[in-house]
């Protein structure tokens, strides 16, 4: 973890740009976003849970130039609740974004409501660490930046003895956490827009 520069509040505005970049052929967020929606616009969605992460959880990138970010809570607050968002102002830049969105956004409840629903079925009474998102800057994908993020959140679960938990939307995406040593839970389509995700889950070899 020394290894890797903790996000401050000055970063978010580019640490948003970053993830917009990095999820802009994401087949989930193509769906969400306007076409002419610019990654300044749809970087202002992606602060929302960078600004919760902040308040409840840990943001990191690989270096102060921010070529990646990874996000993540303590199970407890792996929902984001009205209060939480309220709390930590991540509320307010989901609304700024809505411009940029499509009606999509506004059903994300019902959409994603069953990964939810799973997560804690999955994860009943355990402690975990939830992996929110991590994500790339496309001109550094595949330099090993991601992949960096990554082993400093497993070494941190195996400190605590802890499990991680996530959500994925591509096979390529799955096969990569494999590698790394986690396991498909279940496989399941959303609702609506009728996209794949994966539920995965990493447990502590210690």
């Amino acid at each position: 973890m020394e290894t890797l520069y903790k996000v401050q509040k000055k970063d978010i505005p580019k640490a948003g740009v970053v993830l917009a970049d990095a999820f802009q052929h994401d087949p989930i967020w193509k769906l969400v976003f306007k076409d002419e929606a610019s990654l300044e616009q749809r970087g202002v969605l992606f602060e929302s849970p960078i600004k919760f992460c902040l308040k409840y959880g840990e943001a990191y990138a690989p270096s102060k130039n921010l070529e990646g970010v990874a996000l993540w809570v303590p199970g407890d607050f792996a929902d984001l609740t009205i209060w939480r968002m309220i709390r930590s102002g991540a509320i307010i830049s989901g609304m700024k974004a809505m411009k940029a969105c499509t009606e999509l956004a506004r059903k994300q409840g019902r959409i994603f409501g069953s990964l939810q629903a799973d997560r804690k079925a999955h994860m009943k009474g355990r402690t975990y660490l939830y992996l929110m998102v991590l994500g790339v800057a496309t001109e550094f994908q595949g330099q090993g930046f991601g992949g960096k993020l990554l082993r400093a959140l497993i070494e941190k679960s195996e400190q605590a003895g802890v499990s991680i938990y996530v959500e994925t939307e591509t096979e390529r995406n799955v096969k990569m956490y494999e590698r790394f040593g986690f396991r498909v839970l279940k496989q399941i389509t959303l609702p609506i827009i009728n996209l794949p995700q994966w539920e995965m889950v990493r447990e502590p070899k210690t």
